[in-house]
């Protein structure tokens, strides 16, 4: 399936389309043609997209995974796991007695969780975008946790909802509305 860095390309067969229909047209009118079909004005914004995405094409973010600070491992499990239902990816001790470092998901969503000093500041705050925010709410109330009663909050363009775990991070689920 050929997207917008394609242009040219699409461009070229159409005017093939054309001269075989013995209608000739120029280059620059099949550009402006195929920059129409992508709902853009002209030719000249679907250039700079497709440079844009040609600049920037070495570059790659994968997933970015916070670091919560926990101070109870028993507590940060009732929440994470009970709570919100994620699971326990690995745990990392460097020996007995010593603080724990674990990785937990839940859904394509990786945090750490970790009883090192100096690896995070309780009290911190994330901004966690999804899909499915009601059924996700709906399954946080039908829990009944008791030190949390979380709603789901209409911010106009978004959807909201947030938790805080017992060691004062804040959690902010939030789903995009369809424009």
């Amino acid at each position: 399936m050929r997207d917008y860095r394609n242009a040219k390309a699409m461009a070229k067969v159409l005017r093939d389309a054309f001269a075989e229909r013995e209608q000739a047209i120029k280059q620059s009118e099949a550009l402006e043609i195929v920059a129409r079909q992508f709902g853009l004005a002209n030719w000249n914004i679907l250039a700079a997209r497709i440079d844009g995405v040609a600049e920037n094409s070495a570059i790659a973010f994968e997933q970015a995974v916070p670091i919560v600070r926990i101070f109870d491992v028993a507590k940060a499990h009732e929440f994470y796991l009970g709570f919100l239902g994620f699971k326990v990816d690995w745990e990392h001790r460097y020996g007995d007695n010593f603080p724990l470092y674990t990785q937990i998901s839940r859904g394509g969503l990786r945090l750490h969780l970790s009883e090192h000093a100096g690896d995070a500041t309780p009290g911190g705050n994330m901004v966690i975008y999804m899909k499915g925010i009601r059924t996700f709410h709906a399954e946080l109330s039908a829990k009944n946790y008791r030190y949390m009663k979380p709603g789901l909050h209409d911010e106009g363009t978004r959807l909201e909802v947030e938790v805080t775990d017992p060691f004062n991070n804040h959690m902010r689920f939030m789903e995009v509305k369809d424009a």
